[in-house]
């Protein structure tokens, strides 16, 4: 027989609901876990703006370091990076200059005469958006090939001479992995990091590691260069911790360590120890 009378709808079970804590509980995941997967996808698209924080120059603007620095250009694909060369009347070697991820040539360039009287060169390079630089930053593998032909247009002058590439902060990962690939008569690395994956996590431990599109890892490179090592680092460097240099030290075949007690991270260039340790690294070259 039917389950109803003619012209009657038919009966339904009736329906279960959850309590109404458990109701609020199960919406407020739901939209906890929204905003977790927004802020997770406006992190892997917006990367370059939390990592690099460029100083902008106009193309009419002027250095003013001296008549021994001359501004020169490096054409990369789809951009044109703006370097500062300071060349002298007979280098003992050049300094391939990697800053970090915040300025311009105007605020990084500013010790030529510790080089002046070390009598080597150096070659300072603005990444793409930064100073007078074109284009902008798309990802890591843009990234290291323009420093890489940023190398290629310099290095040629100094055959035969020291060559040193230096990394500075953001820019000790990318001198880490030139370094790895050209084998240079020295790598300086200031406060440097195991690995930008492994900063992150410091900071924001709640982002899986897989999200960052710059891993930059120090660590995979440094066993891959077999000429000395410097790597230089503040004890009281709050945002790149010293123990990222104590970390990377066993891992490169020839390193020398250099604590600086007195500095932290923005600062260390001022100190006597800092100086002393780089003057006696030029000078053994």
């Amino acid at each position: 027989m039917p389950d109803s009378a003619p012209g009657l709808p038919a009966a339904r079970a009736p329906t279960r609901r959850w309590p109404r804590p458990l109701r609020i509980a199960a919406g407020v995941a739901a939209t906890v876990t929204l905003v977790y997967a927004a802020v997770l996808a406006l992190l892997w698209l917006a990367q370059e703006k939390l990592l690099f924080v460029p100083h902008k120059l106009g193309p009419d603007h002027r250095f003013d370091f001296g008549a021994d620095v001359h501004e020169v250009f490096v054409d990369v694909p789809g951009a044109r990076l703006s370097a500062l060369h300071l060349r002298l009347p007979s280098p003992r070697g050049v300094v391939f200059y990697l800053h970090g991820n915040a300025g311009s040539l105007q605020s990084w360039f500013v010790n030529a005469d510790f080089y002046r009287r070390a009598n080597v060169d150096l070659f300072m390079i603005d990444y793409r958006g930064y100073g007078k630089s074109s284009g902008r930053i798309e990802s890591q593998a843009q990234l290291e090939a323009d420093v890489r032909a940023a190398w290629a247009a310099v290095a040629t002058r100094y055959a035969g001479k020291a060559r040193v590439i230096f990394g500075r902060s953001l820019g000790s990962g990318l001198a880490a992995s030139l370094a790895a690939d050209v084998q240079p008569e020295l790598t300086v690395l200031v406060s440097p990091y195991t690995s930008l994956a492994a900063l992150a996590g410091e900071f924001y431990p709640w982002v899986p590691s897989f999200l960052l599109r710059y891993p930059l890892r120090t660590d995979q490179s440094l066993p891959r260069i077999q000429t000395p090592v410097l790597l230089m680092h503040g004890r009281r460097d709050t945002l790149i911790g010293p123990w990222h240099s104590e970390a990377l030290f066993p891992l490169a075949a020839h390193a020398e360590l250099v604590l600086v007690p007195d500095a932290g991270h923005n600062d260390i260039q001022l100190s006597e120890r800092y100086l002393r340790a780089l003057q006696d690294a030029l000078a053994a070259l």
